[in-house]
């Protein structure tokens, strides 16, 4: 499989180009040149799969002569061998809804799922090309604990990880600072979320920074993530038993992991409608719903990982909504660079309304679907999968309705305990973190202070 830029589609990439580099030179997107579209007797080849299973026959056509099947398969094995599941993820009917469980990884979170997958892949990537490599991400709380997990302890890697000072969760940033392998760098950014994926970005397009330091990354961005967190669309699709539409609730800030869902219809998987589910943090709400994608001012919520105003992987759906334009998607990314803001022609929105729905939930309504799910169902949902459960509610559709749980409740502990007065334990094993001495660096939102931080430490 060949992959593209979405604002350059004349070159063409391989996967280990488009997984290496995260992001294209040009500053777009990678997206493949063609997808793979299974037919239903195909799709019906794969019922009765594991999750291990079903990840190596979605994943394999994506990566080509990256490596062997075989290779994928003790990939694959060893990545979802860490996961207190053995499908690596769990579907619950609670009351009439499907909660498809995705924290069940080592961080707690669904960025587990892709993020051990990406960290076995660059040491296969490492070892066989005899390289090093400096991956830099940044974290609005649950990506940069996946990731550190991922890489912690590998050879020939170090990873750098921005989160927002003092805007991220007490576990989420314990779950980062008390990794005590030499290769892990923890950044506090004096700033929000956007401000650390700014940098990166700056980053990334400083071509002297980024090959002098052989800079890869794994935010929501990089390909290898988005296929890997589409198995998870397919696992559930083959568990639902009846005929009626399957809709998609997923709370999303970056727009990756509706991506992933709108990659797997696009790959066949009869998905009626993905829900769009944000926080007050609505621009992806304002976009789906009425037509603007505007950037407004990052509000802090009981939320952190969705307090974000730029939604990175919404690119890839511009490209789409653009007649695979290239051109026409770069002029549509310099006006949102340049003004803030991009208002979506009623054509291009018809394309959107065939396959999204949204729904924004506010702070008070977060803690009182906490607490209603949990008065009626004795369920505790952290608060982004309750913004899943409230948008479905507020967009009422009709059909086998799934949520999507991202995170384990023990990460929010002070929003479930002010909506329900109970603090939800962390799992055994990771109880330790909570007493361990953290490790982490406090550094302006600067770039060259950061470029500096970093080279100094590699």
């Amino acid at each position: 499989m060949k992959y593209i830029s979405t604002r350059d589609n004349s070159k063409e990439y391989s996967f280990e180009d488009v997984f290496i580099k995260g992001l294209a030179d040009d500053g777009g997107l990678f997206i493949p040149k063609q997808v793979k579209k299974y037919s239903t007797a195909e799709l019906e080849s794969l019922r009765g799969l594991s999750y291990q299973e079903l990840a190596k026959k979605i994943i394999h056509p994506f990566i080509g002569d990256f490596m062997s099947k075989s290779e994928l398969s003790d990939i694959v094995d060893k990545s979802y061998s860490v996961f207190r599941k053995n499908n690596a993820v769990a579907l619950i009917k609670v009351g009439d809804v499907n909660l498809l469980e995705l924290f069940h990884g080592p961080t707690l979170a669904f960025k587990d799922i892709a993020m051990q997958l990406l960290g076995n892949f660059y040491e296969y990537y490492l070892k066989k090309n005899n390289r090093n490599i400096n991956v830099i991400v940044a974290t609005s709380g649950d990506t940069g604990a996946a990731a550190i997990d991922a890489i912690k302890g590998k050879k020939n890697m170090n990873i750098f990880v921005l989160h927002p000072h003092n805007k991220v969760s007490l576990v989420q940033r314990k779950l980062m600072s008390t990794v005590k392998e030499k290769n892990v760098f923890n950044i506090a950014i004096e700033g929000n979320f956007d401000d650390c994926q700014n940098l990166v970005k700056s980053m990334f397009a400083d071509k002297e920074f980024s090959k002098s330091i052989n800079m890869s990354g794994v935010n929501s961005i990089n390909w290898a993530r988005i296929i890997a967190q589409s198995v998870y669309y397919f696992y559930t699709y083959f568990q639902i038993k009846d005929d009626r539409p399957i809709n998609f609730s997923v709370p999303t800030g970056n727009f990756g992991d509706v991506y992933a869902g709108y990659l797997s219809k696009k790959m066949g998987l009869p998905i009626n409608k993905l829900i769009v589910a944000t926080n007050q943090n609505d621009i992806l709400h304002r976009a789906i719903s009425r037509g603007k994608y505007e950037a407004e001012t990052v509000l802090e919520t009981n939320s952190p990982s969705m307090d974000i105003q730029i939604a990175s992987n919404f690119e890839r759906l511009i490209y789409d909504l653009n007649d695979f334009d290239d051109r026409e998607t770069q002029k549509v990314m310099n006006g949102i660079k340049e003004e803030g803001k991009y208002i979506i022609p009623e054509n291009k929105m018809k394309k959107i309304d065939r396959n999204f729905l949204s729904a924004s939930i506010n702070e008070n309504e977060v803690l009182d679907i906490i607490k209603e799910v949990h008065t009626m169902h004795n369920i505790v949902l952290d608060p982004h999968s309750a913004i899943g459960f409230g948008a479905l509610k507020k967009v009422n559709i009709e059909g086998n309705n799934i949520v999507l749980a991202t995170a384990h409740p023990c990460k929010f502990p002070e929003a479930i305990d002010k909506s329900i007065g109970i603090k939800p334990d962390l799992p055994d094993e990771l109880k330790y973190v909570m007493n361990e001495k953290e490790n982490y660096d406090i550094i302006s939102n600067n770039l060259s202070k950061t470029q500096q931080y970093i080279k100094e430490k590699i």
